[in-house]
């Protein structure tokens, strides 16, 4: 089963901020990444992680594909408003 997200409008004032509480080792290991890469930030990193989650199980959107790419690569051209 194939998720569609075409309704959904995404702009720059789209952007949300949340809080979520991670296991110890998981946070560990995302700051060990982020010290051993210093061009990404923990946004980049939960924001790349999510829309590659998303991708992989079946969401079909083109914006969520630019943000996962557009973090993989960190293409501005591919990140508006993020």
């Amino acid at each position: 089963m194939q998720t569609t997200l075409d309704s959904v409008q995404v702009s720059s004032e789209s952007v949300v901020s949340f809080q979520s509480e991670l296991p110890l080792p998981l946070q560990q290991a995302m700051l060990h990444f982020i010290e051993q890469h210093p061009n990404w930030d923990q946004y980049r990193l939960v924001q790349a992680a999510l829309a590659g989650f998303l991708v992989q199980n079946g969401v079909d959107s083109r914006e969520i594909t630019r943000v996962y790419v557009g973090n993989m690569f960190r293409r501005a051209s591919l990140l508006p408003g993020v």
